[in-house]
């Protein structure tokens, strides 16, 4: 027995050695967390106020569905360490000790013939695949293109969540932006009830102007309470897209920029078809359904195996005792004749995936034609917006003042005052929100492009 264990032990370590030495070198990570120069502020009521440069970069860092992107391709990665496996060889270390009693040998050979016998065993195995008519080298092809799979849905991640962010993060200046223009138009309307109430008192005006002025305050105070609301909930998303729920964060920059020169149409959607990862990840795809139909009509074809085994085998029957070394060297030939035709079921669903998938991709790129119209439509539409209502609240802002001075020299009515108001109102609220919508459309104009936070380069 302790001979036995002795060589069970060298073979045991033998067969660690040839496996540790076969074994690939640890995948890197793909989706490695990129850095930020934030970081959030100390103290649970610490509001953390960003830059849209520092949004972007902690959504990369922090956003939920980039970093289970990233554990998708971590997983993908070991689907192609496990099918490259099959092509290299399979080391297997057995080693045992058992008995067996057969009652049948004495009436052959007598009564002294052993009943008992021992058995003790150890042995490494080597096992090497060697023609498969393709079905290994086309499993780990379709593997590599699943990393490249991978890395389309971390991009898509990526731009979606880039695409979100900035949204989310001007929806913040634009709520405060309305808010401004509420509670300046609640002051606007306190000023004019004063007036109303000092006029009264003198006798230039009734109880009926008071009475106005009350109510138009009282009508202005819930935007001022919406407006408020809305900043609170635009935040809240922020927090959410940028994986910090339950932390306060804000918003700091300005809605006003520079309107640049229109998109053309042919050009974006020339890049789109390029640089979009959604295309990228369905041809790859398909690429892998193809690569499946080569591995599944193997399925009935014959294949070769080498086998080689190398181990010690003991013997105690009675009081006989033998042992002695084992080996085997051999090349095998399997053959399923017969599989009952699943074999030519599994190949005609691949390629009716194949197929399914170039209609998907033809589908696909259809609607990034639509994707790409509507991005430049709301870049141009947005952008000429802007351009008529900046001129436009420059006007209301001063028939606004001209109205108010007039109503506090009595040569305008309320009315007047009230329609001045309304209209400065409705012409800041406006180019706020086209502000707002200009520069979410550019952003969403290089999401559609497929070259949101990404270097272009060609492919």
């Amino acid at each position: 027995m302790r001979s036995f264990a002795i060589k069970l032990a060298a073979a045991l370590a033998l067969g660690a050695v040839l496996v540790l030495t076969a074994a690939p070198a640890p995948a890197q990570d793909m989706g490695a967390a990129q850095a930020t120069d934030w970081a959030p502020p100390k103290g649970p009521a610490a509001v953390a106020t960003l830059t849209l440069d520092q949004a972007q970069a902690l959504a990369l860092a922090q956003n939920k569905d980039i970093r289970a992107a990233k554990e998708y391709a971590n997983k993908v990665q070991g689907r192609y360490v496990e099918e490259r496996g099959a092509a290299l060889p399979q080391l297997t270390v057995t080693g045992g000790v058992y008995r067996d009693r057969d009652e049948s040998q004495s009436a052959i050979m007598g009564p002294f013939a052993p009943l008992q016998r021992e058995y003790r065993q150890g042995a490494v195995t080597l096992k090497q695949v060697l023609f498969t008519w393709g079905q290994v080298s086309a499993a780990i092809r379709a593997a590599e293109v699943g990393l490249l799979t991978a890395e389309d849905q971390l991009r898509r991640y990526r731009q979606a969540a880039l695409r979100d962010v900035t949204a989310a993060f001007h929806d913040i200046l634009l709520a405060k932006e309305l808010n401004a223009i509420a509670v300046e138009s609640l002051a606007q309307r306190g000023r004019l009830l004063d007036q109303a109430r000092r006029k009264f008192e003198v006798g230039l005006a009734t109880d009926y102007d008071v009475l106005a002025a009350e109510v138009a305050v009282k009508n202005d105070q819930p935007e001022v309470i919406r407006t408020a609301n809305q900043i609170s909930t635009a935040r809240e998303r922020l927090g959410f897209l940028l994986g910090l729920p339950g932390r306060e964060v804000d918003a700091q920059g300005l809605l006003a920029s520079k309107i640049g020169a229109y998109p053309d149409y042919d050009h974006t959607l020339a890049r789109a078809l390029v640089h979009r990862p959604e295309v990228s990840d369905i041809e790859h795809q398909r690429q892998m359904a193809g690569e499946l139909v080569t591995v599944y009509q193997a399925g009935n074809k014959p294949r070769l195996d080498l086998q080689a085994q190398y181990g010690w085998t003991e013997l105690e029957s009675g009081t006989n005792r033998e042992e002695g070394m084992t080996g085997m060297l051999g090349v095998f030939l399997t053959f399923p004749i017969f599989d009952g035709l699943k074999t030519q079921g599994r190949v005609a669903q691949a390629r009716s995936d194949e197929a399914s998938l170039r209609i998907q991709e033809a589908k696909l790129k259809d609607s990034i034609r639509v994707e790409v119209s509507e991005a430049v439509n709301a870049v141009q539409v947005s952008a000429e917006i802007v351009r008529g209502l900046t001129g436009t609240v420059t006007q209301a802002e001063r028939l606004l003042f001209m109205a108010e001075k007039g109503f506090e020299y009595g040569v305008k009515t309320r009315l007047e005052v009230d329609d001045a108001q309304l209209n400065l109102k409705q012409a800041k609220g406006g180019l706020a929100k086209s502000q707002r919508d200009y520069l979410v459309s550019q952003t969403n104009l290089k999401w559609v492009a497929g070259l949101l936070g990404e270097e272009e380069a060609p492919r």
